[in-house]
């Protein structure tokens, strides 16, 4: 089978699955799972256990659920200087990414984005309010394959995954080997600032 045919078929919209949302967003999908007009719904999982639970206690609104993706963390003091992007188990790794980055003095927005297709399919209007075409300084998260982000984060962007397969170890040691750490996030999100 080919890896770029299973990143397709692990990204895609319908049904949007319990791994690439936060707490509050699984009532959504539930709620989007079953208008989902003629589409099967069904319940995702995450290998990572309970670490895709992540919420920022100040967002209300997840009905971008539905859309694809949403802001589920947003910069305080003004527009984003970097978006950080993710789904699953790595939104705790953005949102603690973006509160380090509040921190030192980075205004960062986290965006959940559950499925590129949902996304894909929404108005302009829309998309660019998730992810503004301004703010050309994003990162994206995901603990597997690549393949396919680059759309999001643009050529300006970095994209934090795996580009090797069959690595073996506990996963805190696969973790830190590969980057999915806050402070190896937060180090390249500020170098696409020009910040150390």
């Amino acid at each position: 089978m080919d890896v770029e045919w299973l990143v397709t078929l692990e990204r895609s919209a319908h049904p949007i699955g319990e791994s690439g949302l936060d707490g509050r967003a699984r009532v959504q999908r539930a709620e989007h799972n079953k208008r989902a007009d003629g589409r099967p719904g069904e319940l995702g999982g995450n290998v990572q256990g309970d670490a895709g639970k992540a919420q920022d206690p100040n967002v209300e609104d997840v009905s971008g659920v539905a859309r694809g993706a949403y802001v589920l963390a947003e910069a305080s003091g003004g527009r984003p200087e970097v978006i950080l992007i993710a789904s699953g188990s790595e939104l705790s790794l953005a949102v603690e990414t973006h509160e380090q980055l509040r921190a030192e003095g980075v205004r960062s927005r986290v965006v959940s984005m559950p499925s590129w297709e949902l996304f894909d399919e929404q108005p302009q209007e829309y998309r660019e309010s998730v992810l503004p075409p301004e703010v050309t300084a994003r990162v994206a998260v995901e603990q597997g394959s690549t393949l396919g982000w680059e759309r999001y984060v643009g050529p300006r962007g970095h994209v934090i995954g795996m580009k090797t397969f069959g690595a073996s170890a506990p996963l805190k040691e696969l973790q830190k080997k590969f980057g999915f750490e806050p402070d190896r996030v937060t180090a390249a999100a500020k170098s696409l600032l020009g910040r150390r």
